[in-house]
Formats: C-alpha cells, structure tokens, sequence
C-alpha cells in the first residue's frame, strides 16, 4: 500500500491533551472484521441505541470491553515500564536552554547514554551541558550520532542506583510532542502516561492501548476468568519517526528491544489450542507477538531486537482480538491496526471517530477489533 492511503484530517480539536478522569472510561468502538459491523452506542434490552435525556447517544466506554470476552480467554500486555526521559539542561558558557531525551543507556560503569538533543545546531562534541543550577549533575558530549543523535557521558561520581535515582528525579513524562507542544508535562502524567502493570524500565513512551486498563477493570476480568499474558517491547520512538516513502515496503522501522518469556507462551498458546480468544493489547504487543510467533501459529520465547514494520495486507499469525488507539494519519501504529481489522473498515471506523467527536491520541478514545 502507499503513504497517501492513511492520509486524513485531524481536527486539532479532537487531539486528546489529558486523559480520562478514570482510566477506563474513555470511549470504546467495537469492529467486527467478518461481519463489517461497528458499535460506537450501548443498547437497550431489545438491541435499540440507548440515549441520554437530551436524546444524545450513550456511547460505549472502555470498560464495557468486558462484554465481549469469556473464560480462559487471554489478553497478552506488554509490561514495560516508562522512565521520564525529557529533561532541560543549559549549554555551558551561553546558557542556552537545551532538552535532552534520553533513549537507552549505554553503557552504566561509564554513565553513557544515546539521547537526542533540541536544538541539535548548538550541541558538539565536547560541549557539557548542566541540568541543575550549582547541581551535580553534569554531561559531556562525546558523539554525534545522528542529525539530532548524540551520546553524553555523565560527569558524576557516586553509585549507579544512586545516579539513576538523581537522574530520573531531573526527568519528566516524555509524552509525546503533539502533547508537549501544547502544554507542560506535570507530575501527575509520569503516573498516568504508564500502564498500571509496568514493570521492566525501558520504554521512552508508553503503550498507550494498555492506558485504558484500571485496577477495578482488571479485577473483573480476573473474577470473569480470563488469563493475563505478560511480554515486553521497550517502546521507542520508531512509531512517531515520519514515514518519508510512499512506497511502504521501502520504510525501515527502529528497532525495539523486545522479551518473550516461557511462561507467556505457555498461557497464550494453551489458549490457542482450546480455541479461545486471544487478544493483543496495543500494536507495540501485536509486533512484539508477531515477531516471536511460529508458522504453527504458537507464540515462541524470544529475547532480542525486533524492527518488524507491519501494514496491510498482513496475515496475522497469533492474535484474534486486537485493543488499539485512535492514531494521527500516516503513523506506523494506524497501519498495524488497518493490517489487522482490514484497511477500509478500519478507515470507516476513522471516519465515524471524526464525525462522532472522538479523541486521537496516547490519550484519546480506543477501538477493539475481533475476529467475527
């Protein structure tokens, strides 16, 4: 397929800046990829849309998710966790206000790490930058790496738990910059910009489909009986890179450093061999699975590096259910997500989104596709 294809018009509008009150309260559409249909409204008794006083329609809501799963159904997440990667820091001599977003760590007895740096024109080789005022912490540019790509080395002496500890504590949420442009990152972000599983420090931003899970929406699940599957993709910022193609077999993914355990494969699959559902949590879950499972159809362990780049037409080898987002055009996550529901009714599942006010965005409202 070609670049062009995923095009359309977002409303600035109906770009998500915070997130819901309650995590499990945003707005849900169901797509069933056989029958084409699409719910956007709860029902009465008799199957008619329900509606408010005002006549308005009720909308479903994302913990409504649970009406369409059984017992010994799976859901597999993806359990990585988000540090707060932005920080500010001032160029040496000039003072300039520079931000540096940290990527990975690269190497922890010499305190190296690859970042990005704005703006990158004022950055070179040897320049140290200061992020507190008379503060400790201190870094020196040793590499370019790429246009906006350069390595620091942290000029500070004390235990590694201890500088991790003081450098995080310098960091904010990195939401993304369709959200920062417009508004600060708060403290009360670096909680809600991370899923209430996370658990392996990785990832520079979130695995926004797995926003919507509350702790009251995974307890009903659990009492429901349905199986939890964990694996972890450190999600980078390969998904937010412009694709500068239109052919899209030429555009090349970043890699992600991903682990698929035996215990994750070993619920995920004995699901598959009963003949229940098995669901990916976030497109970052489906390439993960993806990358990992075998031409038998059973998700194998996996611990390395993958750049899988999927969109249609793609046959998925694993999952039959997929919970995804409402992404910005021409993104490498609404191209995962049209692969796995069908392009045109994923793309008319947009066009009701835009029509019927729903949010875009890490933040905004989310779509369930199923297989029937």
């Amino acid at each position: 397929m070609k670049l062009s294809q995923f095009k359309f018009k977002l409303p600035e509008e109906q770009v998500a800046l915070e997130p819901s009150y309650h995590r499990d309260e945003c707005r849900l559409m169901v797509v069933h990829r056989k029958s084409g249909k699409i719910e956007m409204t709860k029902k009465d008794d008799e199957g008619n849309d329900l509606t408010d006083e005002e006549g308005n329609p009720v909308y479903l809501e994302f913990r409504n998710i649970l009406d369409y799963f059984d017992e010994d159904d799976t859901f597999i997440f993806n359990d990585t966790k988000v540090f707060p990667a932005r920080l500010y820091g001032t160029k040496e001599k000039t003072d300039a206000k520079i931000e540096v977003f940290l990527l990975r760590e690269l190497n922890p007895d010499l305190r190296l790490w690859d970042v990005l740096v704005e703006p990158a024109r004022k950055i070179r080789i040897g320049n140290k930058l200061f992020f507190e005022d008379d503060g400790p912490m201190v870094a020196e540019v040793i590499d370019n790496t790429t246009s906006r790509g350069r390595t620091l080395r942290f000029l500070y002496d004390c235990p590694h738990d201890e500088f991790k500890r003081e450098l995080f504590g310098l960091g904010e949420a990195p939401l993304p910059r369709y959200i920062v442009d417009k508004r600060e990152a708060t403290e009360e972000d670096m909680d809600r910009f991370q899923t209430i599983y996370a658990k392996n420090e990785g990832a520079v931003t979130a695995p926004a489909s797995g926003l919507h899970f509350s702790r009251e929406l995974l307890k009903r699940m659990e009492i429901r009986g349905i199986n939890f599957s964990y694996i972890t993709l450190h999600c980078g910022l390969g998904c937010f890179d412009p694709i500068e193609v239109e052919d899209l077999t030429k555009h090349k993914m970043s890699s992600e450093q991903m682990f698929v355990s035996k215990e994750a494969c070993e619920i995920v699959n004995k699901t598959k061999m009963e003949g229940h559902r098995v669901c990916a949590v976030g497109v970052s879950t489906a390439r993960a699975t993806e990358s990992a499972v075998g031409t038998d159809g059973y998700l194998k362990e996996f611990e390395g590096w993958t750049n899988k780049f999927i969109f249609p037409p793609y046959e998925f080898g694993l999952s039959n259910a997929l919970v995804a987002n409402f992404y910005h055009p021409e993104s490498t996550m609404m191209m995962i997500q049209c692969a796995f529901g069908g392009y045109d009714l994923v793309y008319e599942g947009y066009k009701k989104a835009l029509k019927n006010g729903y949010k875009f965005g890490c933040y905004g409202d989310a779509m369930l596709i199923l297989d029937d």
